[in-house]
């Protein structure tokens, strides 16, 4: 695992968009045990804001929770060296003389519908494509900027932090903008710096982000106050990792990357192959692929599904109907539905905001004139199916675009312990499925921590045997052979 013979903890900030979680790794030379020590919603927050009401992240709320989990880990530590930060992409905090104007917007907040067509008046798509190799997300933080502007909120602020980098101010009081996250935000060339052409064309402040910040890199010790507050030592330190928490899941999943695809799972489904540079081809755009930076310089060229966020909606909607949904049952009886419902298209953008998920599902069918899921049990089939078949697409658009003859497809994540989904994964692609580690981001956010304290050494590929040894994943086997769908892309050259 490592030359060295020094044993010590890390701990993990991993924020998802629907909870966090604080997790403790102790890392020694063949040793890794990771322990969640803190675990929290992300609920979003509702906020009249003269004009509407606007949907917020609480992330104050989510510091005070993740400094509690910190501090939990310093009761359980006799040696905690090292602290690195995760979370979604895209969003971000304005700032004035280091202090916060307001809460951050949250991503599927409406607002962004203006931001896109002023971006695009001055920037076509493809032009866009060419410049920072991004798919088209209507929430990207560039479309959100382009919003802010319009609503004269760029004038308030001199700086702006993504959301782990603001994390990381909070506990350290340096500013930086870690790379991987930066790659999310559409302002970052496929050079590796900021578009200052682009943002001075569209109006937006140079300079509004900081300096790029390595992944690996030394972000400083705790601010004094904060490590006593925390029963922290003053030399415990934050290391900036792969803080886009799918490029910290990617840099943990066991793969071969000259022959496997993988899902990152959560409320978003992350669908791709890992490249050394990007593919900025017609076809790449047209099938709304991304290329984003991963640890060690690696390209995450995927494509976004909505992912588990369709099934936890919609158990939300059974609940506030009085129904004691539990997703276990449901999957249990979701497995026994047959025949198999129809799939839907769960890119359509009506899925992307919070509400009546079974509504909005039941009147997709209804336009194209098909029987709609009329009970729970084909309504989560009809989830489960649907997420199972945009896999499987996506995993083999990865492919042909990429030329990576793919021959096993990773599942990490939340929904790596859905085992229907797995299945039924494998099923549509005809091809094995390893399903886990579970924990993915917070094994790669503390991975990264651990090598940057030497307490681990050498590559991605090094540090995804470290978790094959530890984590060993479930195999789902096809229950029929590759079929004339799978075989015309896996594998096939690049477009």
């Amino acid at each position: 695992m490592s030359r060295s013979t020094r044993s010590a903890q890390v701990a993990a900030i991993d924020l998802g968009a629907t909870s966090g979680r604080v997790m403790l790794a102790d890392v020694s030379q063949g040793r890794l045990e990771l322990e969640q020590v803190a675990r929290f919603a992300n609920d979003p927050v509702h906020v009249w804001n003269g004009r509407r009401s606007a949907l917020h992240w609480d992330v104050p709320g989510l510091f005070r929770e993740a400094s509690a989990g910190l501090a939990e880990a310093a009761r359980q530590s006799d040696d905690l060296v090292g602290i690195g930060v995760d979370s979604w992409a895209v969003d971000y905090a304005l700032l004035r003389d280091g202090r916060m104007l307001g809460l951050p917007h949250h991503y599927r907040d409406d607002r962004t519908a203006a931001g896109v067509d002023a971006v695009h008046a001055e920037l076509g798509p493809v032009d866009l494509y060419l410049r920072n190799g991004l798919q088209f997300l209507p929430f990207t933080t560039v479309y959100q900027l382009a919003a802010e502007k319009a609503d004269g909120l760029l004038d308030q602020a001199d700086s702006a932090l993504l959301i782990p980098d603001l994390i990381t101010y909070w506990l350290t009081g340096r500013r930086g903008t870690e790379r991987t996250n930066a790659s999310t935000t559409g302002l970052l060339a496929v050079n590796g710096q900021w578009d200052t052409a682009m943002m001075e064309r569209l109006g937006l402040p140079v300079g509004l982000f900081p300096e790029i910040v390595e992944t690996g890199s030394d972000q400083g010790p705790l601010l004094p106050d904060v490590a006593e507050r925390l029963g922290l030592s003053s030399s415990t330190r934050v290391t900036a990792v792969a803080s886009h928490d799918t490029a910290s899941a990617v840099a943990a999943i066991p793969m071969d990357p000259s022959r496997a695809a993988y899902i990152s799972c959560g409320t978003w489904g992350l669908v791709g192959v890992e490249l050394t540079e990007p593919v900025l081809s017609r076809d790449g755009w047209k099938a709304n692929f991304t290329n984003e930076v991963g640890a060690d310089g690696r390209i995450r060229y995927l494509h976004n599904v909505m992912g588990l966020w369709l099934l936890s909606e919609t158990v939300r909607q059974y609940q506030r109907e009085g129904y004691r949904a539990d997703l276990g049952e449901l999957l249990a009886q979701a497995a026994e539905v047959t025949p198999t419902v129809d799939v839907f298209d769960t890119d359509d953008a009506r899925f992307l905001p919070p509400g009546d998920m079974p509504a909005r599902i039941r009147g997709w069918y209804d336009e194209r004139g098909m029987r709609p899921p009329m009970t729970r049990a084909e309504m989560v089939r009809a989830i489960v199916e649907s997420l199972a078949s945009a896999f499987a697409d996506g995993v083999e658009k990865a492919a042909a675009l990429s030329g990576i003859p793919v021959e096993t497809v990773h599942l990490v994540g939340g929904g790596s312990q859905n085992r229907l989904l797995c299945q039924l994964t494998a099923d549509r692609l005809g091809l094995p499925v390893q399903a886990g580690p579970v924990e993915a981001t917070a094994l790669g956010n503390v991975l990264l921590t651990a090598r940057a304290h030497e307490l681990i050494d050498g590559d991605l590929e090094a540090m995804r045997t470290i978790v094959a040894d530890r984590f060993p994943p479930q195999h789902y086997a096809p229950r029929r052979s590759r079929g004339t769908r799978a075989r015309a892309a896996v594998g096939a050259g690049k477009a």
